[in-house]
C-alpha cells in the first residue's frame, strides 16, 4: 500500500512540475541559506584561530599602559630591554622573552622603494613568534651585541623590493641607515586583524635604538610559554616582577598589561560561532516561509482534486490512505527542496569561501539536519491540507465542479 501511495504522489508531482519547483523553491532556499551560513560561519573561526595561532606559541604580550588590545596601552612607561632578561630569569614556565620595538619606513633597494615596518628585537623573536626562515640565517650573537647593520626581510618586502632577484647579500636602506640583508622570512600571510604580517623588515634590536630611533624604548615584551605552563601563574610571575622592576607600591595599579592571545583567540573565536548561529537562525526562517508556501499549494491541490478524492473514496479508499497520499506528496516535495538546498549551498560555501578567503569546513551534521528539518517541514505542513482531504464527504466530492 504504501508503495503503491508513493508512485501516485510522484505522478501528482510529475504532472505539475512547474508548480511542484516553485512549492519546493522556498526550502531550496531555507536549507541553501541555513548551510551557507553556518559552513562559512565555521570557516571564519577556523580562519581566527590559525591566524591566532600564527602569532606565537602559548605567547603572552606584554604591552605599556592600562589598555587592552591591539596597538597596544597608553599611559605608562616603555619597558628596556633588561625587562625581558629579568622575565626570562626570574619566570617560571618561561619558554623565550623577546623584547621588540616598531616603526614605520620607507626602505629602499635594487631602485625600488616601499613602505614598510620596522622591527627591533633578538634572536629570541623567532621562537616567541614560530617564525621560521626561508632564506639565509638568524643573527649572530655578535651582531645583537653590536648592532650590526644586518636585517632580514619579510616576503612581502621581499616581492615588493627585488622581485625575481635574488635577496640575500644585497644592501637596503631604511632611512639614512643601508645594512645587508641577511634572511628572508617564511611567509605567514594575513594578521588576525587584518595585517600583513609579511610587510616588515627585522633587524637587531640595539641596531634600530641606536641608528633608526634613536632611543632605548621597548614597545612589547613577547614571552613565549613553555607547553603545558599555566598560563595564569606565568602571568601572576610577570606581573610580581614587572612591578617590582617598575617601582610601583602596593597601592599603585599596574601600567602594563599582560595579552594572552589564546584567550583572545578564544574570544573571537566565541563571537564568531555566536554571531554563525544568530544568522543560521535568522536563515532558519526561510524554511518556515517554504513550509507555508507547500501547505498552501498542498490546500489548493486538494481543492482541484475534490472530485479524484471524492472517486477514491466511493470506491473503497480508507481516509488513511487518501491522508498518506497527500502527507507523502508534502514530505516529497519538501525532501527534493532540501536535496537542491544542499547542493546548492555546497556549491555556493565552495565558491564564497575562496572569495573571503576562509577554509571550507564541511560540517556533515549542519547538512544532515537541514535535510531533515525539511522533511519534517513538509510532515507539519502538509498534516493539515492531507487531513482535509481525507475528511472529504464522498458525496459533496463527487457533485464538486
Amino acid at each position: 500500500m504504501l508503495l503503491n501511495t508513493l508512485i501516485l504522489a510522484l505522478r501528482s508531482i510529475r504532472r505539475n512540475l512547474l508548480r511542484s519547483f516553485l512549492t519546493v523553491l522556498g526550502i531550496v532556499i531555507g536549507v541553501a541559506a541555513v548551510i551557507t551560513m553556518v559552513t562559512l560561519g565555521n570557516g571564519a573561526t577556523v580562519a581566527i584561530q590559525t591566524q591566532i595561532a600564527g602569532l606565537g606559541t602559548n605567547l603572552l604580550q606584554v604591552r605599556p599602559g592600562q589598555r587592552l588590545g591591539p596597538g597596544g596601552g597608553t599611559g605608562g612607561p616603555a619597558f628596556r630591554d633588561t625587562d625581558a632578561a629579568a622575565l626570562a630569569a626570574q619566570v617560571g614556565g618561561v619558554l623565550a622573552v623577546a623584547p621588540e620595538s616598531r616603526t614605520g619606513a620607507t626602505v629602499v633597494a635594487a631602485g625600488r622603494n616601499w613602505g614598510s615596518s620596522i622591527i627591533g628585537s633578538t634572536n629570541d623573536w623567532f621562537t616567541t613568534g614560530n617564525w621560521q626562515v626561508a632564506e639565509g640565517r638568524i643573527f649572530t650573537p655578535e651582531e645583537v651585541r653590536a648592532g650590526a647593520a644586518v636585517c632580514l626581510i619579510g616576503e612581502t618586502v621581499r616581492r615588493e623590493l627585488f622581485g625575481a632577484n635574488l635577496a640575500l647579500g644585497s644592501p637596503l636602506r631604511v632611512r639614512q641607515m643601508s645594512c645587508e640583508v641577511i634572511g628572508v622570512l617564511g611567509s605567514k600571510g594575513q594578521g588576525a586583524f587584518g595585517n600583513d604580517q609579511d610587510d616588515l623588515v627585522l633587524m637587531p634590536l640595539n641596531t634600530l635604538q641606536r641608528r633608526i630611533t634613536g632611543n632605548t624604548r621597548v614597545n612589547t615584551l613577547l614571552v613565549s610559554m613553555n607547553d603545558g605552563a599555566d598560563p595564569e601563574r606565568v602571568k601572576a610571575g610577570i606581573t610580581e616582577v614587572l612591578r617590582e622592576l617598575r617601582k610601583l607600591s602596593p597601592t599603585d595599579e599596574d601600567n602594563f598589561n599582560v595579552l594572552d592571545t589564546k584567550q583572545l583567540g578564544e574570544t573571537l573565536s566565541g563571537t564568531t560561532r555566536i554571531l554563525t548561529t544568530l544568522l543560521g537562525a535568522v536563515a532558519a526562517v526561510s524554511l518556515l516561509v517554504g513550509g507555508i508556501g507547500i501547505m498552501n499549494i498542498m490546500l489548493v491541490s486538494v481543492t482541484e482534486r475534490t472530485r479524484e478524492i471524492g472517486l477514491r473514496l466511493a470506491i473503497g479508499a480508507l481516509e488513511r490512505e487518501v491522508l498518506l497520499q497527500f502527507l507523502i506528496e508534502a514530505v516529497v516535495l519538501a525532501a527534493i527542496g532540501g536535496l537542491i538546498g544542499v547542493a546548492l549551498a555546497t556549491g555556493a560555501s565552495i565558491g564564497l569561501s575562496v572569495l573571503m578567503n576562509v577554509p571550507y569546513v564541511f560540517n556533515p551534521g549542519v547538512n544532515l539536519l537541514s535535510f531533515l528539518f525539511s522533511a519534517v517541514i513538509g510532515v507539519v505542513f502538509g498534516f493539515f491540507p492531507a487531513r482535509r482531504a481525507a475528511r472529504l464527504d464522498p458525496i459533496e466530492a463527487l457533485r464538486h465542479e
